[in-house]
């Protein structure tokens, strides 16, 4: 790749942006070695297989939990002491695969380029919501090199027995600190590839950026609310160019 283009316009410099990045088929491709760790740490929780899997799509490793046992006929108490039990197993099943990853997962085309063309916008923070927990969600991306543009401390994260909506307005009111202003929704992008994720970001304050990365069709990601859908990451200019208009009211 060569240098990172410039910035649209010469007013960038006034605008603030917070951008936040879904990780599972939007920035790479881990699922393989993901539903082995779920299927595991299921069945070490609860005893049961897992044999029904749901869609992960604007899911959290925590509301998923709770439907793997509606799906699999298990009875378990929905409460935090089961989930906790749950999360702690998938991260110990996911970071005993953690050299599984370069083999059978993927960076997404034009994701490392992508991300490196956001972060050259002036005044720009990066992160993530991830429907995986916080330590899974650091593994796939360190593995891939994807962390290097990310701050991942105030990224929201499926630790939490929250939705992503929750996660993406907790994200904009924080992110600047104890004391700095909130992010207003108008300078919030959430770039995803998935249809419930955008419905989540415009529930949780922020401009949706849709990725034809997956299944989702570009008329399934517009009719959630995404004004603005790319086919991909591989022109990283076109990505710059999305966000710039997005927080560009």
């Amino acid at each position: 790749m060569g240098p990172v283009p410039p910035s649209p316009n010469a007013e960038e410099s006034a605008i603030s942006r917070l951008v936040l990045w879904n990780i599972d088929l939007t920035l790479l491709d881990a699922g393989q070695v993901m539903r082995a760790a779920y299927a595991e740490a299921f069945e070490k929780v609860t005893g049961e297989p897992l044999v029904y899997l749901t869609s992960s799509a604007g899911r959290t490793d925590s509301e998923m939990f709770f439907e793997f046992c509606a799906r699999n006929y298990v009875d378990v108490e929905p409460d935090t002491a089961v989930l906790g039990e749950f999360l702690a197993s998938l991260e110990e099943s996911f970071g005993n695969r953690a050299d599984e990853l370069l083999s059978r997962g993927r960076v997404m085309p034009g994701a490392a380029a992508s991300l490196a063309a956001v972060a050259s916008l002036p005044d720009t923070v990066q992160t993530v919501v991830s429907g995986s927990t916080r330590v899974n969600a650091t593994a796939k991306l360190v593995a891939f090199g994807l962390d290097t543009h990310l701050n991942l401390a105030i990224g929201g994260y499926g630790s939490v027995n929250y939705p992503k909506s929750s996660l993406i307005q907790s994200i904009r009111l924080h992110a600047a600190g104890e004391g700095g202003r909130a992010y207003t929704e108008a300078e919030t992008v959430f770039v995803t590839d998935s249809a419930p994720d955008v419905r989540a970001a415009v529930i949780g304050g922020a401009t949706p950026v849709a990725v034809l990365n997956g299944s989702t069709t570009e008329g399934q990601l517009r009719d959630a609310g995404a004004r603005i859908v790319l086919p991909d990451l591989t022109d990283p200019r076109a990505v710059m160019t999305a966000v710039h208009q997005a927080t560009a009211g």
